[in-house]
């Protein structure tokens, strides 16, 4: 029954997207983006092999060696249905306050002119890049940056956790010469 609910929900998304919108289908760790083009079509940044858009992570595809862009993804046009894979997706204009959307014309153009083979990297050109880009003319992902946001402030907080260690560690230590 839940999966008939999804599947109507996404019908109804599907009869309210406008050529040019974003579309986030929501997986179970991240979301996968893509630009809908009118005709129940999308546009998507997607792996060669399927990486990723079903939810089935490689983690051998997840990053390049050190930010260099390899050949694996593929831009390509879509059916909806064969994207949404059970995912209840959303139209996600969400910077269109921020940020103007480039005409609906120009959006389509930009995603379909970038159809074929291009280079990808998790951190700086996924999916979500690419379908911003197309709608903006930005390269963001809100996905990477709150992701390294939060590996930033864990960072700070295991290293200050080892400061505060080693400085209570060398006061024992001091506190313990002092006494003999």
């Amino acid at each position: 029954m839940a999966q008939l609910s999804v599947v109507r929900h996404n019908e109804t998304l599907l009869q309210e997207l406008e050529p040019g919108d974003l579309i986030e289908f929501p997986r179970e760790y991240y979301s996968h983006w893509a630009v809908y083009i009118g005709d129940k079509k999308v546009v998507h940044l997607a792996g060669d092999e399927n990486d990723g858009i079903n939810g089935q992570i490689d983690a051998d595809k997840l990053m390049t060696i050190s930010g260099q862009r390899f050949g694996k993804a593929l831009v390509k046009v879509e059916n909806f249905w064969n994207v949404v894979d059970g995912s209840r997706a959303r139209k996600n204009n969400n910077k269109d306050g921020k940020h103007p959307p480039l005409s609906k014309q120009e959006i389509v153009e930009n995603a379909l002119s970038k159809i074929g083979r291009i280079g990808y990297n998790v951190l700086f050109d996924n999916c979500e890049h690419f379908a911003k880009w197309c709608r903006y003319g930005l390269n963001k992902s809100d996905q990477v940056d709150t992701f390294l946001t939060f590996a930033a402030v864990g960072t700070a907080i295991a290293t200050t956790a080892g400061i505060l260690y080693g400085l209570s560690r060398s006061g024992a230590k001091e506190k313990k010469k002092d006494e003999l």
